[in-house]
């Protein structure tokens, strides 16, 4: 809620407006504790059905993990406040929300570039993958993404109020990074990192989606190829045209997850740039809203991931990405000089 009159955005005031209400952030922390809790049921019998459990599923684990504790342990300091209708304290009590805020927060965006990662070297670089990437070497990457979002959430506390803060925002029952002058050196290092990640993010996917279509161009060529035969040729080609369907699901999720993650996290880097360069507080409202769309993700991921493993989703995704590779491949056919037996193959199968 935005800071409407003076009352409320008084410093001597300890208590909160008798109009904000605590349903909106209980009902939030309902969806995103019970999305997570079914997230990590669908994942644990998938590993139980399973013979082999991918990295790239030990990775979206670990996601949904950390999304579950951030808001195990970050929503009930919110609902203590509107328990007890006191505004979140100055020092501490604020610091330490804080810091948390942007330890999850950061947690979940390095690990969603370890899933792009992931996805570009099993897609792009399968050599490499099949020799250097495993579970364990997964596993190992989470303690190293804990231990940066830890130091890098705990600057303000070292270097002090000259560098950055934590500040609370309306309805005064959270507290996140001050974004305006003279505290702004590490909102706009807090910005940059999280401009770099989405654009790297970006960058991987984009990548993926360029080998996936090559791959079914290949698997197209090899499929006109062997259409007059029968029996070993033919099952190799539909195995070749087949043997990504795991590929694209994972590119599929992470698209989704991936689109959720820069819609929520853009206005909050925007944000602290446009902070950086101004010193009063009267854009609070715009930077709660920016905040919100970005405490918001951890909520939706999950429930992205829940529809995305129903049967009917999953089937219609497979067929809208090979209408896009077909459409995509008949063009750039069309554009160059095939040869004539091929195209008749093509407009015959």
């Amino acid at each position: 809620m935005s800071v409407s009159n003076d009352s409320e955005g008084s410093p001597n005031r300890t208590t909160i407006d008798e109009n904000n209400s605590v349903v909106p952030s209980a009902v939030l922390f309902a969806l995103g504790v019970i999305g997570n809790a079914i997230a990590l049921c669908i994942l644990y019998r998938h590993k139980h059905n399973s013979n082999r459990v991918s990295v790239f599923y030990v990775l979206v684990t670990g996601l949904v993990w950390t999304d579950l504790l951030g808001k195990l342990v970050v929503s009930p300091m919110v609902l203590a406040c509107y328990s007890t209708r006191q505004r979140m304290a100055h020092g501490m009590q604020c610091n330490a929300f804080g810091a948390l805020m942007v330890f999850f927060g950061l947690c979940s965006m390095f690990i969603l570039l370890a899933m792009a990662v992931e996805c570009w070297l099993s897609i792009g670089q399968p050599y490499f993958y099949q020799r250097h990437v495993n579970r364990r070497k997964a596993l190992l990457m989470f303690p190293l993404i804990y231990l940066f979002s830890l130091l890098f959430c705990a600057l303000p506390l070292i270097l002090g109020d000259e560098f950055g803060k934590y500040k609370t925002y309306s309805p005064h029952t959270w507290c996140y990074i001050a974004m305006k002058r003279p505290h702004h050196l590490y909102s706009v290092l807090f910005g940059s990192l999280t401009g770099l990640l989405i654009l790297l993010i970006v960058a991987f996917n984009l990548s993926v989606m360029i080998s996936l279509l090559k791959m079914y161009k290949l698997s197209r060529k090899q499929k006109i190829r062997c259409a007059s035969f029968k029996g070993a040729e033919n099952q190799r080609a539909r195995a070749l045209h087949n043997g990504h369907a795991e590929e694209i699901d994972h590119l599929v999720l992470l698209a989704l997850i991936t689109v959720i993650f820069v819609i929520c996290s853009v206005p909050v880097t925007v944000r602290t740039y446009i902070g950086a360069s101004q010193v009063s507080d009267n854009d609070e409202a715009k930077d709660l809203l920016a905040l919100r769309f970005l405490s918001v993700n951890s909520i939706v991921d999950p429930w992205v991931f829940i529809i995305f493993r129903t049967s009917l989703f999953r089937t219609m995704a497979h067929k809208m990405y090979d209408k896009l590779c077909h459409t995509t491949a008949r063009h750039s056919m069309q554009q160059g000089t095939p040869d004539k037996p091929a195209q008749q193959q093509d407009l015959a199968a």
